[in-house]
């Protein structure tokens, strides 16, 4: 059975129109990712911005593993015996544009279960994604943005974002962007040992998207990179790719703001083939940089992909 097949069942079943405990975060209570960099240099200055609009390009899509059809109960992952151990994604930032890397325990992991941080290419293609934990006014602009440049992205969306920002979530679609799972409640994943507990944290999300917007989540990132084997089975057994990144910094911080200039130099100067690029879309800094981000990354040679 697949997981859309499902979702529809269970919808029938349980009249998913409602999530089960439903929350209402404020805002400062959303944990963002913990980033882990190697080096934090950042160059003086960003060539000039191209005086014409560079032409949109054909997106490259990654290939991802064949989607797993998603079980009923919890017994039916076969999680007995897997570590629950809690790994902490980070990666490590290398020089002159070549690709980041990560641990070798982390890497051990996130390729048994066909986990995405990078894509295996030596083509300059960049995968934007944005965590969308809560709302501070400027997913907008960056739709916006991402329409008049003719790219493709991905949100991540918790809970309370799919029960407060459904226009918006309709304009990511209507538009052709991917939504992906971050959860209903934004939790540490290992730390629900439960195993049907944590199934709940991912499918109440993904039923009630599903009720809204007739599609169903493909993407799932783990709340605060945090995750284990455990985890990243289940996900998997669920139907879902688990994405990390190969790039990103502290932007969520909304009262640490640096500017539009720092945000621009600091995702250009690691650019790097097959990226997959992590920013949050309640960084002002990230909303006024974007447009350049996209322009000096295309003018350096770099197109924009899509999860697919």
């Amino acid at each position: 059975m697949s997981k859309t097949a499902l979702l529809l069942a269970l919808c029938l079943l349980t009249s998913c129109g409602t999530v089960t405990n439903e929350i209402d975060l404020p805002s400062e209570t959303v944990q963002e990712e913990t980033i882990v960099e190697e080096e934090k240099t950042v160059e003086e200055a960003i060539p000039e911005e191209p005086e014409e609009e560079p032409v949109n390009e054909e997106p490259k899509k990654v290939e991802t593993p064949k989607v797993v059809e998603a079980p009923s109960k919890a017994e039916d992952n076969n999680l007995t015996g897997l570590s629950n151990k809690k790994l902490a994604w980070y990666f490590i930032k290398a020089k002159d544009h070549a690709k980041s890397g990560i641990g070798s325990e982390l890497k051990a992991v996130v390729d048994k279960y066909g986990a995405i941080y990078l894509d295996d290419t030596e083509e300059k293609v960049i995968f934007l994604t944005f965590d969308e934990g809560y709302e501070n006014g400027y997913t907008g602009q960056i739709l916006d943005t991402l329409k008049e440049y003719g790219v493709k992205a991905t949100f991540f969306i918790t809970g309370p974002y799919l029960d407060k920002q459904q226009d918006l979530i309709k304009r990511m679609i209507d538009e052709g962007h991917t939504v992906g799972n971050h959860t209903v409640n934004h939790p540490s994943m290992p730390s629900i040992t439960d195993d049907e507990k944590l199934e709940k944290e991912l499918l109440d999300l993904d039923r009630k998207f599903f009720d809204i917007y007739g599609v169903s989540m493909k993407y799932l990132r783990p709340p605060m990179g945090e995750f284990s084997e455990r985890t990243l089975a289940l996900a998997k057994n669920l139907g879902y790719t688990s994405v990390f990144w190969s790039f990103a910094y502290r932007d969520w911080e909304t009262d640490n703001q640096k500017g539009t200039d720092y945000a621009l130099n600091t995702v250009i100067n690691s650019l790097h083939p097959g990226e997959v690029l992590l920013l949050h879309a309640v960084s002002k800094d990230n909303a006024n940089a974007l447009p350049r981000i996209i322009e000096k990354a295309r003018e350096m040679g770099y197109t924009f992909g899509e999860l697919r």
